[in-house]
């Protein structure tokens, strides 16, 4: 039963390359269609994991990296290709970059050897993930220039509130 979240997972990952590609090639729709499909997978690999007795080691770990290369790589591509501003690209990734950063620095200098997310990471991510579908929809011609603008905000707050809150807890944490 662990190996079916595992292949869910699993196939996010390998569906990442292609997302990258129809998003270089301004494809929308099919990106968009290929996001939710994305999105019904990583439903169903967390429900086997927890419903179904599938939790394992390695789901542990691909779950959450395919989300973020999805998610990331998605960002990158359609800052490359000018889809989106560079400056909300660096400030996503960024902001990754520097949780990874302080996550491995406890690890190797300190007892610490979790690092949850907190909420105000979780809704970062979610903004994100709405972020893009909305670009998306945008792009494919379902919604207007507002929705856009709107979920960048929340991206762009959340982002800056999660920075803050993993500070503060990185902080507390070493205290």
């Amino acid at each position: 039963m662990k190996l079916i979240p595992n292949l869910l997972s699993g196939s996010r990952l390998a569906m990442a390359p292609y997302l990258f590609f129809l998003l270089w090639r301004r494809q929308y729709g099919l990106a968009l269609a290929l996001i939710f499909v994305a999105g019904v997978t990583d439903g169903l690999d967390g429900y086997a994991a927890r419903k179904l007795g599938g939790m394992s080691r390695l789901g542990a770990y691909l779950d959450p990296i395919a989300d973020k290369v999805l998610l990331s790589g998605a960002f990158l591509t359609l800052a490359i290709d000018g889809a989106i501003e560079t400056w909300l690209a660096i400030l996503v990734l960024g902001r990754d970059v520097l949780i990874l950063l302080v996550a491995a620095g406890m690890y190797l200098f300190t007892s610490i050897r979790s690092f949850p997310p907190s909420f105000p990471g979780k809704a970062s991510t979610t903004a994100q993930i709405i972020f893009i579908v909305v670009l998306l929809m945008h792009f494919a011609g379902f919604l207007s220039h507002g929705w856009v603008a709107t979920a960048e905000f929340f991206v762009v707050a959340w982002a800056i509130v999660s920075i803050i809150d993993y500070a503060i807890r990185a902080v507390k944490m070493k205290a």
